[in-house]
């Protein structure tokens, strides 16, 4: 599925929301890699992305790497949302 503008930029607000600074522009750069983000804030961004997205996140999906970038968390939610 391609890239949803609007979903990524729904994202690029919910991770400023958690990391307290704006995504990097490049959709692409891990997020915990920059230190923008760490693995405590993991939980916090999950339970953001569960209430703006309508969904739920399994704790089997509690990675780093499925939420480590925008593109990546869009390309999950392209799979889990209906």
């Amino acid at each position: 599925m391609p890239p949803d503008s609007t979903r990524r930029q729904r994202l690029r607000i919910l991770v400023q929301g958690v990391a307290g600074k704006p995504a990097p522009e490049d959709e692409q750069e891990s997020l915990f890699e920059s230190g923008l983000l760490d693995s405590f804030a993991l939980p916090d961004l999950v339970s953001a992305i569960e209430k703006e997205f309508a969904i739920k996140v399994p704790d089997s999906d509690l990675n780093p790497r499925k939420f480590d970038s925008i593109a990546r968390m869009d390309e999950y939610l392209a799979g889990h949302i209906g």
